[in-house]
């Protein structure tokens, strides 16, 4: 291969020596791939790679189609076969491709619903192998297939060229890319390989000085991180130069900056750019489920103790920092979820769950996780049993978790360096986000995330992570994986730096003590208030069962003796139980307050007079459905003074003695009421199971539809995976079908151009195919194609054509023979076996010459050589021997 002077050198050692560009397409692809091609110089120095959605069950003719347009050597990809720049490579159908330090590997694709990611993946490869080197293409394509690939790409600061959409023949794959904002040039497919080139020119792929020995380089790096703090808020100063450094280099070869210098000119008078740059600072690439050991670990290990450890009543608490989009913190609420239910307890207590705190700089990869949607290309990380449970699939093509995951997470936008950290965390997940830190940030960091943990509590960092010099306040449950357990210090050595400190901007000292001051005084009177006036309360579930009480309660409830059972109902003191039950369900189904007034109680020291509220709950969100029960005891009215005299005595006792049947009358009545009130309620309870029979019914025709419906959406993806390689397959054909109309076109004008007439006969001896000339031996015309030679009338006087024609069949030697025509004209006729292109006979060829002329002149030369005889013998002969003449004839 010649030298190629545009080709970067001194390249760091990753295998190759040049750049390797990875090329995503599928419908509609092989015309832009085509045009791509042709724009590409013979020498670029470039190695093109390229990935398409093809039929797996047919041999693609890509290779030979491609290899047309471009000088370049084409190849079709065979496993293990080593990158050589100036080339292009195609994946074979059916076959996932990965790279690895200059080798191309091919991989057997799982037998999968839906649609084939391979784009996807060869672009995750391509990403891990070249790092910042790697450069990725979108075409024209349909479905999504590429922008996971594309992210994947960016995150390792390398590059991705779309086509653009308005010059594709199907939009869909570029425009995924472009609205997933992962596009760094966009433009018209003829002119996307000079783009590269230019990006690989000002790309410095050279030895670069280190950071620090370069004042210029340095000094650019601050004042980008100023321009950044100013527009966004947010500080990278304390983030790795070498991680910044390599952002701001990608966007100067984007751009075509030769220095640091212009790109700060720049970034100063574009607030777009410095808005762009930020993003980029942010980008992650994230994934359900990501290294799957370690989930098994958390599922295994971790999990198990957290639930054996915790409180009674407590719930356990989460916080996945730096989440990105969502995907790691709800992996974590659907492991819980799982492990939960293969516990097989009877009854899942309410207080047994997981509330995850997921949190991310980034308020835009907040707000899309808070909606819990996602591309169809998930379905490569998540199993289908659990894309079925946890999932709905959407129309247009994508997922979204199910609420009941989603409940389990809180998603917030928050800076770990510069915000309060959430605290009493029984796991706390911070993975990949260290390692952009310097390592005096990490060392302030990890003891606040040591604060943040409760006793015993979970670290896990990321694989290229470590808890470094403060170790002594984490033991490794799992040095693989980066799982760390809480320890508790004996001393602590060193003050804890709470995130306040990180700030760069300096609030008055003198409000933050009066702030606290009353913070304190306002929580103190709160708190009293509540322990020694209000009345006393009781937070429920929809059931009745006892979440939270406030007060003291003893007066009103008791426990009921056996086994314990904290459902309000059990637990309610005689008096109270009835009442409380109707008015707590017409609470709920009302969705309105209730109030009981005047109740009456046995308690141990006597009656009590209560009035009992009862409020349904909906807002927030976490507790709708609960119920608030409150207490509020109603003082007995004393009886008013009289004035007894002995006149009146006879009178009282008669009022009383009234009084007492009226009392007894009452409670006969109030018997009656609890009588109707207990027959009502067995038939409420029998209306009830009626409708759960009912509401059970119509869940199991619903998970039924549900089911019918994700079946119907995986079809719809297996169409459009044949739609696409169809396509592919049609483009291919198209251009074959081209190239044949040309081929029969020259070899049409061939065979009308030579004075050879020729006859096509198959092997039935039916008329193939015929050339003009042929009409001056017979009158056939095109309709007699598929005919019998033996049925079209013939001028030639040669009546063993058939026989001949057999002969050569069977023998595969050629016949030539001399025949006249019924007009005094001459033809060679050549008889030959008709041979395909995989040496087959098929047939023979009849080939007629025309040799009147020479027939004409062999007539006259034999007539002129009869005169000549003649002549011979009428004249006489000299003898030598006498110098007499003698007569020949005696």
């Amino acid at each position: 291969m010649p030298a190629n002077t545009n080709t970067p050198t001194h390249l760091p050692a990753l295998g190759v020596q040049f750049p390797i560009v990875g090329i995503g397409a599928s419908a509609g692809g092989l015309e832009a791939i085509e045009e791509f091609l042709q724009n590409v110089p013979e020498m670029s120095g470039m190695a093109f790679v390229i990935v398409q959605h093809l039929e797996p069950k047919s041999e693609s003719m890509m290779p030979d189609l491609l290899g047309r347009c471009t000088p370049m050597k084409v190849f079709q990809i065979k496993d293990r076969q080593k990158i050589e720049p100036n080339c292009v490579y195609i994946i074979p159908p059916n076959k996932d491709l990965t790279i690895a330090k200059g080798f191309l590997y091919l991989h057997e694709i799982a037998e999968k619903h839906g649609l084939r990611l391979t784009i996807d993946s060869f672009f995750y490869s391509l990403a891990d192998d070249q790092k910042e080197r790697s450069i990725g293409v979108i075409l024209s394509g349909m479905g999504s297939d590429g922008m996971l690939g594309a992210e994947a790409i960016r995150e390792k600061a390398g590059v991705v060229f779309v086509q653009e959409p308005t010059d594709a023949k199907f939009d869909a794959m570029p425009l995924s890319v472009i609205n997933g904002g992962l596009a760094d040039v966009v433009e018209i497919v003829k002119e996307l390989p000079l783009k590269i080139k230019e990006y690989l020119t000002y790309t410095p792929y050279i030895n670069k000085p280190r950071i620090n020995e370069n004042v210029k380089i340095k000094s650019g790096l601050e004042k980008i991180v100023v321009l950044i703090r100013q527009q966004t808020g947010h500080d990278f100063s304390q983030y790795k130069e070498s991680s910044l450094y390599r952002r701001i280099e990608r966007r100067m070869g984007v751009l075509q900056l030769s220095g640091i210098a212009q790109y700060v000119d720049f970034a100063h008078t574009n607030p777009q750019e410095v808005e762009l740059l930020f993003r980029e600072m942010l980008i992650g690439v994230t994934s359900f489920f990501r290294d799957t050991e370690l989930w098994e670990r958390l599922r295994t290990d971790v999990l198990p103790q957290l639930l054996v450890e915790r409180h009674e009543s407590e719930v356990l608490r989460a916080w996945v920092a730096a989440c990105s989009t969502g995907e790691e913190a709800f992996s974590l609420a659907i492991l819980f979820t799982e492990f939960v239910e293969s516990l097989h307890l009877p009854m899942i207590p309410k207080n047994m769950t997981l509330q995850i705190f997921a949190t991310d700089l980034d308020t835009s990869a907040i707000e899309k996780a808070r909606k819990g949607v996602f591309s169809g290309s998930i379905a490569n990380d998540i199993s289908e049993e659990r894309l079925g449970r946890y999932f709905t699939r959407l129309e247009g093509g994508g997922y979204q978790i199910v609420k009941s995951i989603r409940d389990m997470v809180i998603f917030a936008p928050q800076n770990v360096i510069m915000d309060p950290p959430f605290t009493k965390l029984h796991l706390l997940m911070c993975r990949n986000l260290l390692i952009y830190l310097t390592s005096e940030l990490q060392h302030k960091l990890l003891p606040l995330f040591h604060f943040a943990l409760k006793e015993n509590g979970f670290l896990v960092l990321g694989t290229a992570e470590t808890t470094g010099s403060v170790s002594a306040l984490f033991a490794p449950l799992d040095e693989k994986m980066r799982i760390y357990q809480r320890l508790q210090p004996l001393i602590q050595k060193e003050p804890i730096f709470f995130p306040t400190i990180f700030k760069t901007s300096h609030p008055s000292t003198t409000a933050k003590p009066v702030m606290k001051t009353i913070d304190n005084v306002k929580v103190f009177t709160d708190n009293l208030i509540l322990e020694k006036y209000a009345p006393a309360a009781v937070l429920t579930g929809q059931s009745g069962d006892i979440l939270y009480i406030s007060g003291r309660t003893g007066k009103y409830l008791e426990p009921p003796a056996g086994k314990i059972n904290w459902n309000i109902f059990a637990m309610a003191r005689e008096g109270l139980g009835h009442e409380l039950m109707s008015a707590f369900r017409k609470a709920q189904a009302e969705q309105k307050t209730q109030i009981l007034r005047g109740i009456v109680l046995g308690t141990n020291t006597g009656k009590q007079t209560l009035d009992v509220v009862i409020q349904p709950i909906v807002a927030p969100d976490t507790l709708y459905g609960s119920v608030l029960v409150v207490f509020i005891d109603v003082p007995t009215a004393l009886e008013p003074a009289t004035k007894s005299t002995t006149s009146k005595r006879g009178k009282v006792s008669n009022v009383v003695s009234l009084e007492n049947r009226t009392v007894e009358e009452l409670e006969k009545e109030l018997d009656r009421f609890r009588e109707e009130m207990r027959t009502s309620q067995e038939e409420l309870r029998t209306m009830n199971e009626e409708l759960q029979s009912a509401n059970e019914e119509l869940q199991s025709t619903n998970e039924e539809l549900q089911s019918t419906n994700e079946e119907l959406m995986t079809s719809k993806e297996e169409m459009q995976s044949m739609n696409e390689e169809l396509q592919t397959v049609n483009s291919e054909l198209q251009v074959k079908v081209d190239e044949l109309s040309h081929t029969s076109n020259d070899i049409k004008n061939l065979l009308d151009s030579t004075e050879i007439a020729t006859l096509f006969l198959d092997s039935e001896m039916l008329i193939r195919r015929f050339n003009n000339r042929i009409s001056k031996m017979t009158k056939l015309i095109l309709s007699d194609v598929g005919r019998s030679i033996t049925d079209i009338a013939s001028e030639l006087l040669y009546p063993e054509l058939v026989d001949d024609a057999h002969e050569v069949l069977q023998t595969l030697v050629s016949i030539e023979k001399q025949l006249p025509l019924s007009n005094n004209q001459w033809f060679s006729v050549r008889i030959l076996p008709y041979r395909t292109l995989k040496n087959v006979i098929d047939g023979v060829v009849i080939i007629f010459t025309d040799i009147t002329v020479s027939k004409t002149l062999e007539a006259e030369l034999r007539a002129t050589e009869a005169r000549l005889r003649a002549l011979l013998e009428e004249r006489p002969t000299l003898d030598s021997e006498s110098g007499k003449v003698v007569d020949i004839n005696t």
